[in-house]
Parts: structure tokens; sequence; C-alpha cells
């Protein structure tokens, strides 16, 4: 365990992501976040050093994980985008970058080729689970760039996972976790619509879960977000606005390929409207909040 860890991007995930490698013997060197008093808090914990710039971290660590919210983010850190200044990649000769966040693979191929001009080498280690598994160490990681990089980090990730698959070349698996989401957030939406109209019909809930796990119209996201859905318990694991942002890679990737995708496209719509409605911080569960008779977004 003697690479020092980075992390920038400290969200849900990410900061379960550090306490793992911590509790597994990891030093956790450095952590970054655009809200100060967040790295404040966590670099407290871990015992680390909450830096104020980007290039900081690569200089206290061998290894970065990067997990942020979208593409602009990603070509931010990166030195990709806006002013030129502060990057990860300053004096980053040598350093590895592991890149989580589900964001467009054309900006995975942008970062790695920049990282190689600087000395450095990326991996895109795209996840599938959620919080839970972040903390436990059981993701499923879908990984794409060089193989030898894969192979250099990989005990690392071995420690985040229960599961990995390598892809291939960077953007790969990107690509692939697009489609994971994709499909994710139409069965997401189709589930919400049947409860909603089972609720509607009168019909209870509870069996017509069970009815819907027994035959074709079983899924995960009815094992993770059924309940969820009836109760109206929308804690976050997987927010609304996240949905409706990966819907839209999705998209942009089929309109790439002149595919057209409509269920994926109105999928997105109700994704939308939710972030319109200011709903876009509920879990994805609460799409169901558009799809029952009678309910109006947040419960009280």
């Amino acid at each position: 365990m003697t690479e020092k860890i980075g992390f920038v991007g400290i969200g849900r995930m990410g900061a379960n992501m550090a306490r793992r490698l911590k509790d597994v013997g990891f030093t956790v060197a450095a952590v970054y976040d655009v809200r100060a008093d967040t790295a404040k808090t966590l670099a407290q914990e871990l015992n680390a050093e909450a830096c104020t710039a980007l290039a900081r971290v690569t200089e206290l660590s061998d290894v970065i994980f990067t997990v942020v919210t979208d593409d602009n983010a990603m070509r931010k850190i990166y030195g990709l985008a806006g002013k030129k200044g502060d990057s990860l990649l300053k004096k980053a000769g040598g350093k590895f970058f592991v890149n989580c966040a589900t964001i467009s693979p054309k900006v995975h191929v942008e970062v790695e080729k920049a990282a190689k001009k600087a000395g450095a080498a990326t991996l895109e280690a795209c996840m599938a689970s959620s919080i839970t598994q972040a903390r436990e160490g059981t993701l499923y990681l879908m990984c794409g760039g060089n193989e030898g990089v894969f192979n250099r980090v990989r005990p690392i990730l071995e420690k985040l996972s229960s599961s990995m698959r390598y892809i291939g070349p960077a953007g790969q698996a990107a690509n692939v976790k697009a489609l994971v989401n994709m499909v994710m957030n139409i069965n997401t939406a189709a589930l919400a619509e049947g409860l909603g109209l089972g609720d509607a019909l009168k019909l209870d809930l509870a069996m017509l879960r069970e009815v819907f796990s027994q035959t074709g119209a079983n899924s995960r996201v009815l094992q993770t977000d059924g309940e969820d859905m009836q109760n109206r318990e929308h804690s976050c694991f997987f927010s609304a606005a996240h949905a409706a942002k990966d819907s839209g890679i999705a998209l942009d990737l089929a309109k790439e390929k002149g595919l057209n995708l409509p269920l994926a496209a109105a999928t997105k719509k109700q994704y939308d409207r939710m972030v319109k409605e200011k709903l876009g911080e509920l879990d994805k569960s609460g799409i169901a909040e558009l799809t029952f008779k009678g309910r109006k977004g947040k419960k009280k």
C-alpha cells in the first residue's frame, strides 16, 4: 500500500471511495473539492491535506482519482477549458489519474491525450452501483484506456470493487457506461409509470411489485426503487439531475450515429422536467412524483 492517493471531487461517491481506501491501508494524502468546507472536513477525517490548488493534489499523490460532475468540470481540472492556470497536469510526469465520473467518451480521449503530453497516464474507471458499494468496496467498474495502465492500477481498483472489466481503449468504457445508465433510466421511468397507473387503479402496490418480480416486468430497478416509489422515499443515491445529464450523453452518441431512440428521449424529458420543477436533487426514483396521480413533488 505504498502509493499515496489523491481525490478530486468528494461528493457522495468520491468521499466514500476515499474512506474505503483509507480503511484498507492506503494513505489518502490529498483531497480537493470546489466546496472548500467539504474538503476540510474529509481531510480532517482521513488525516489528509485539503488542497486549495489542483496542482497540489498531483504533487502530493501518486495516483489521483477524479469524480467530478460533468464534461466542463472534467476539462477544467485538467486545464483543457477556460483560463490556463491551475491544473492536475502541472508537473504530472509519472503520475496516474483514474477518472470515475460519467462524462462524454470524447472527453476521456481528450484527457488521455493531454496527460500523455504531460508524461502522465490516465484510466477511465466508470462506476456502477452507488454510495453503499463505494463505502464497502463492492463497486462494479468498467475500465478503459491503455491496458498496461489498467494493470498498473488494478491492485488499487480491486480494493474498491467486487468485480471489474477492462473494456478497451479510452472512451470505450464511457460508451458502455452511457448505455448502462440510459437503459437504467428508461427502466426507472417505465416502473414509475406502471406503479403510478397501478395506484390509480387502486391496486395493492406491494402485491403489484411482487407480481412484477415474477414476470417479464421484473428489473433491477424494481428491486432498488420500487418500494421507494410507493413510499415516496427519495433519499438521494443517484440524483434525477445526474439521470438527466447521463441520458443526454447517450442521446448525443445516438445522434452521432444517426440513430433515433424515442424511449431514451422521452425519459430525458421526464428527468429534465424534474430539474425544471426543482426536484433534480431527489433520487432518480423521484420520477414517480411525476406519474402518481395527486402527487406534487417533494413529500411533506
